[in-house]
């Protein structure tokens, strides 16, 4: 039976590129955009994103004879989907860095330009080596989308922001993020939009398969609460602290300055949990530019310890009272013109003489580091930019002892929550491995945008893959508590000024994504991909050089 009439006018064909499939190839990523985070309502849409790459996929199968299409599909397909996605980074560089608009909107137009041409190769290398059954077609499909994936999260020190495996955060593929991540969660998307785009042409099995994969992680799910792959480790009492302090105010003396010390300092006094968290340069100042007793305070008064009292130190610009002090984790910089500036968190605690000390280890380019031969572009913007030094991978936990015993806390700062496979390294050894982690953030440099719904998913996303609860205090949001199933539990209200009291559960015991990924880094999703395409290609190989012998 013949194709309908427009069915044919859309389908890309071998000849020159029309008008409609790029059109189709637009509107398909931006759908795949709003999966991630539905603009209105910032949930992640599942459905729509499997829907957007099986258009994809549809019309890659469609161009299966011209290559140069097939290039030019991918390139604008991901184009679409990464400038609907970081669309917000315009407001750090127009709004608050000071870049003439048009400029700002070319660099985000850039970004997504120089990104999408990962996924412009997959789509090229996908009608190269695919082989003439379906199946097979799909295998290959979804080896080479993880394989851009991968390359986008990785090289240039990597920018995997919307990754299109955090649409499935609340979706059926969810419980694959144990096993094998938000990359893996990745490929069985691929397999099963490719499959989708063809499904009047799959076979029994293949239907069966996709069956199979889109259920299984529910099915798994039902016994998991009497075998569960994490046991509890206790709970602890925590305040989270949310300042909502404007980004363009966040470090002037004379308004943002001394109104963060203020509230943040008499927030940390009158907290009474086990754990205070505050968001990321909370405190906007080093140590030593801090007002005088301000710093030696807040020591002391953490010092002393859950049941104890300390005395007010006169000095400090908030007077301590009598009052029992857990442990907190304050974000700050710290370093020296000499030594190197970093991006921390220091850690106080009862009967702990010098802080915990966690430095941010993956560097934001342009913000906390800046590229080389970048320097013009730097020079332009009027945000207070450095080169600050990095901290370890791995470095060690920051042990609170709570009423239910020993908590090892694992700070990550901004969007080091991107890199799973970087946390993962934490979990090496079961025996010290992390029960919490702790995101702190500060997304006020992009505004009230999809920026703050999309982290939250990452944070998510990261609790589904190591089976650990998440608590995040940031300056404008989403600060919450997410529990090792990635429900979120508390949440305070964006872009206000307030305090989030819960409890968080600690959990023990590894996942398999944290036990390979910690080992291995992703190495293991790379080499399944390469070698997935290397048979396809020998494969296909031997057919031809059969075909040219008969």
């Amino acid at each position: 039976m013949p194709e309908p009439a427009w069915v044919q006018a859309i389908r890309p064909s071998a000849k020159p590129i029309r008008a409609w499939p790029t059109l189709c190839a637009v509107i398909a990523g931006l759908a795949h955009a709003a999966s991630l985070a539905l603009p209105g309502s910032g949930e992640p849409l599942w459905g729509l994103q499997l829907l957007a790459l099986a258009a994809l996929a549809w019309l890659l199968e469609g161009a299966r004879d011209c290559r140069r299409a097939a290039f030019w599909l991918g390139w604008v397909f991901a184009t679409a989907w990464l400038a609907g996605t970081f669309w917000w980074l315009y407001i750090s560089l127009h709004v608050y860095g000071g870049l003439a608009a048009p400029f700002a909107v070319l660099a985000v137009a850039a970004l997504a330009f120089a990104l999408a041409l990962y996924y412009a190769l997959a789509c090229l290398l996908f009608v190269v080596v695919a082989p003439a059954n379906l199946a097979g077609r799909a295998l290959v499909f979804a080896a080479c989308w993880t394989l851009a994936e991968l390359a986008r999260g990785v090289f240039f020190t990597g920018f995997p922001w919307g990754a299109a495996g955090y649409a499935h955060v609340d979706g059926l593929l969810a419980g694959y993020a144990p096993w094998l991540g938000v990359y893996g969660i990745g490929a069985i998307a691929a397999w099963l939009a490719l499959s989708l785009a063809r499904i009047t042409d799959c076979g029994r099995l293949q239907r069966i398969a996709a069956l199979m994969l889109l259920t299984l992680p529910s099915v798994a799910q039902m016994g998991q609460d009497s075998s569960p792959v994490t046991q509890s480790a206790g709970v602890l009492s925590v305040t989270l602290l949310q300042g909502n302090i404007a980004q363009d105010e966040k470090f002037q003396s004379g308004s943002g300055v001394p109104d963060a010390l203020s509230w943040y300092g008499a927030q940390l006094r009158a907290a009474r949990t086990e754990l205070v968290v505050t968001p990321e340069t909370s405190l906007p100042l080093l140590p030593r530019e801090l007002p005088e007793g301000y710093w030696d305070g807040l020591r002391q008064h953490f010092g002393a310890g859950v049941g104890d009292t300390i005395k007010s130190v006169k000095s400090a610009p908030v007077p301590v009272a009598n009052v029992a002090s857990g442990a907190a984790l304050i974000g700050m910089p710290l370093g020296s013109l000499r030594s190197g500036y970093t991006n921390s968190v220091l850690g106080l605690q009862p009967g702990r003489i010098e802080p915990y000390r966690y430095d941010k280890h993956h560097l934001v380019p342009f913000g906390e580091f800046i590229p080389r031969f970048f320097k013009w572009f730097t020079q332009l913007l009027n945000i207070p930019l450095g080169d600050f030094n990095r901290g370890v991978v791995g470095p060690p936990a920051f042990e609170v002892r709570g009423a239910q015993g020993v908590q090892r806390l694992a700070p990550n700062i901004c969007y080091e929550d991107l890199f799973g496979e970087e946390l993962a390294v934490r979990f090496t050894d079961a025996a010290t491995a992390p029960t919490i982690m702790v995101n702190v953030s500060n997304i006020a440099w992009f505004g009230n945008s999809l920026a703050i719904d999309q982290h939250l998913q990452i944070s998510r996303m990261r609790t589904l893959e190591l089976q650990r609860p998440m608590i995040r205090a940031t300056n404008t949001g989403a600060t919450a508590i997410i529990d090792h199933r990635g429900n979120v539990t508390h949440q305070l209200p964006r872009l206000t000024r307030g305090v989030l009291l819960g409890e968080v559960q600690g959990r023990s015991g590894n996942t398999f994504f944290a036990k390979w990924a910690g080992h291995f880094d992703l190495w293991p999703l790379w080499g399944l991909s390469i070698a997935t395409l290397l048979i396809a290609f020998g494969a296909r190989h031997r057919k031809s050089q059969t075909r040219v012998g008969l």
